[in-house]
């Protein structure tokens, strides 16, 4: 998992979804026990990152996170 994506875990940890690591080393991201949506664990692709982020502020995510 490289760094970009260790702090979009963190934060959605933080704001209430559930986030587990599958045996292929993938990143399922679920809130309310509803699917979301899967991370690559090692992306190649930028825009892998930016899809998984959209479809996560669908479930509300905030990205980037509020100052506190």
């Amino acid at each position: 998992m490289d760094k970009d994506l260790k702090i979009i875990v963190k934060a959605l940890i933080e704001q209430g979804f559930t986030v587990k690591n599958s045996n292929r080393g993938h990143i399922i991201v679920r809130k309310d026990g509803m699917f979301v949506t899967v991370f690559a664990g090692t992306g190649s692709d930028w825009r892998g990152l930016r899809n998984g982020i959209a479809d996560c502020r669908r479930f509300g995510f905030q990205w980037p996170p509020r100052k506190k």
